[in-house]
Parts: structure tokens; C-alpha cells; sequence
């Protein structure tokens, strides 16, 4: 291989690497401001959220598949989770007999939520044969429906809710050892675990197995079938987590939340390298394709950009992604 080849083969593996690294520099030179620790660290603090959702889809995604339902169940989760956090004292509690819970019980009944509506998704996916696309969709608008009309009972009846524990919002906006975000450290460890587990774990190398050929896997013995339910409970696991740690964050829930989420988690992969053929993909490309997302939202905004041109530029950003995964998947047939 010449030299022209190494260095085209070498920029087409880094691409994303060198487009964070342009972005932040450019959005740095036009406003110098936007490098002081209080925008970085909001900038992490939004990519936080966004991360655990991403990877929950990049499992899905991994695996051959799709979740349309992850933004919508997160959102029913943040709401989930608001209302078992409410202070004893607070005037529009949601639950006004319920006492006082500990902090973790709010954020394991989003979790079971979630994973009730992955475990649906799994089996109408592996037991019916529906697509996942049409399975994760209809989810979608019924997890929507069932959020608006628990949101909407007696004595809430549709009004925002707050009036979080502190132990609870110390989730989302707590500082460990006084500077770094609590949630960003949940977010890191995340990304951490499912890196090990995607990388060294047998379970890891059976998901690459499935989405990369699935009926190779099966003659090879894997229960394709059990792989992405297993696939499916885990990303269930993320949007639940995500939803509680985004009510914490933003100290508040609503049945709005979470809308498109499922989309920028699906975009974070495709742009991170997450090949959505399935059979390709790392954490550390799901990272830097969370944070260019983050980067375009927040430094557009910040160097006072029109925002309309973020879905332009977003929109850009995944149709290439797309296409050097096409021509890449077609040089691997």
C-alpha cells in the first residue's frame, strides 16, 4: 500500500475524530468564551443523557435491528421516576399518601418500566417475526399514550412535576468531590462497562456475530433469538436509566420528554461509526458521535447561529455517515 492509500485509509478511520476536533476549534475561534470550564462542563452535562440512551441503541443497532420506541419510553420513565421522587411536603405532589421514598427507588421503577416495554419489543420481534421497525414503532406510540394518561390523573391532571428529593436530583445535578458532574460519572461508567463487555465479553462477540450475519450465526449454533431479546432488555435498561437521570437533571418531568431521543441516539451511532447493517461498531465512535451532535446544538447556539441550521448540518452529517457505510458494507459483499 503507497503512501496516498495509507494516509486515505487512516483519515477514513479517524474522519470523526478530526471533524470533533474541527468543530470544537472552530466554534472556540469564533467565540473564545465557549472554552471557560462552565460551558464545557454544561456541554458534558447534555451529552450525559444522550450518551446512556446511545448506548443502549448502539446494542440494538449491534445486533441488526432498530428501537423507534427508546425516546418515548424514556420520557414515560422520567415520569415514572418524578412522580415516586417528590419531597412529603411538596403542595402538588403527585402521590399525596405515598412517604417519602429513598433516591434508588424511583430510578429502579423507570428501569422496570423500560425493560417491560424492551421485553415487548423483543418478543413481538423474535416470537411474532415483525419487523423491528413496525414492533419498535407501535411501542413507541403506545408508550406515548400510557405516559399522557398516567401524566394526566388525578390529582396532577397534566401539570409539570417537581419538588425532587435532593438525593434524587443529586443524580442530575450533583458534583462529586465538588467539580465533577454526578451524572456525567454514571454516564462514563456506563460507556465503560458496555466497552468490556462488547469488546472482551462472550456476550459481545455473539451480538457482532448476529448483526453481522445472522444466518451464519445460526448455523453456527447461536440462539439468534435469545441474543437480540437480550439485545432489546438491555437497551430497556439504558432508557429507563436515562429517563430517570434526565428528570433529575432538569429537576422535572413532563410527558413530553424524551421526544426524538431515539433518533439522536440512532444518528450518535451512525455518525459514530455504528454500522446500521449491524456487525460494526465501538464505543469510543458512539462517544465522539454523541458529543459532535451536542457540539453542533450547544456551539451553534452559543456563536448565535440561525438553530434551523442545525437539522441541516445534522442532517448532512448522517446522509454521509451513510454512504461511506454503504460503500464500506459493499466492499465487505
Amino acid at each position: 500500500m503507497d503512501n496516498k492509500s495509507k494516509a486515505s485509509a487512516f483519515f477514513g478511520k479517524y474522519a470523526i475524530y478530526f471533524i470533533f476536533v474541527f468543530l470544537f476549534l472552530l466554534v472556540s475561534v469564533i467565540n473564545p468564551r465557549f472554552l471557560s470550564v462552565r460551558v464545557i462542563k454544561d456541554v458534558l452535562m447534555q451529552s450525559s443523557v444522550k450518551l446512556i440512551v446511545a448506548l443502549g441503541m448502539m446494542f440494538v443497532i449491534l445486533s441488526g435491528n432498530i428501537d423507534l420506541s427508546g425516546g418515548r419510553v424514556l420520557g414515560f420513565a422520567a415520569v415514572v421516576a418524578g412522580s415516586l421522587a417528590q419531597t412529603g411536603d411538596f403542595a402538588r405532589k403527585f402521590y399525596p399518601n405515598l412517604p417519602e421514598l429513598p433516591f434508588f427507588v424511583p430510578v429502579i421503577a423507570a428501569i422496570l418500566l423500560s425493560m417491560t416495554f424492551a421485553l415487548v419489543n423483543g418478543l413481538v420481534i423474535t416470537k411474532l417475526g415483525v419487523a423491528a421497525f413496525i414492533a419498535t414503532l407501535g411501542t413507541q406510540l403506545a408508550a406515548y399514550g400510557l405516559n399522557s394518561i398516567y401524566y394526566n390523573q388525578e390529582p396532577n391532571n397534566s401539570q409539570p412535576i417537581g419538588g425532587f428529593k435532593k438525593s434524587f436530583s443529586y443524580l442530575g445535578t450533583g458534583q462529586i468531590a465538588g467539580f465533577f458532574p454526578c451524572v456525567l460519572a454514571i454516564s462514563l461508567v456506563c460507556a465503560a462497562i458496555v466497552h468490556i463487555v462488547m469488546r472482551y465479553h462472550r456476550f459481545g462477540r455473539l451480538v457482532f456475530a448476529v448483526g453481522g450475519n445472522s444466518e451464519a450465526a445460526i448455523v453456527s449454533g447461536i440462539n439468534t433469538k435469545k441474543v437480540i431479546l437480550t439485545v432489546y432488555l438491555i437497551a430497556g435498561f439504558f432508557f429507563g436509566l436515562g429517563g430517570a437521570l434526565e428528570a433529575a437533571r432538569t429537576g422535572g418531568a413532563q410527558n413530553n420528554y424524551g421526544l426524538s431521543y431515539e433518533f439522536d441516539a440512532i444518528s450518535a451511532c451512525t455518525v459514530g461509526g455504528v454500522s446500521m447493517n449491524g456487525g460494526v461498531g465501538a464505543v469510543p465512535g458512539v462517544i465522539i458521535g454523541v458529543l459532535i451532535f451536542i457540539l453542533i446544538q450547544y456551539g451553534m447556539n452559543f456563536i448565535g447561529i440561525n438553530p434551523y441550521w442545525q437539522n441541516v448540518v445534522k442532517g448532512a452529517l448522517i446522509v454521509i455517515a451513510v454512504a461511506i457505510d454503504a460503500r464500506k458494507y459493499a466492499k465487505r459483499r
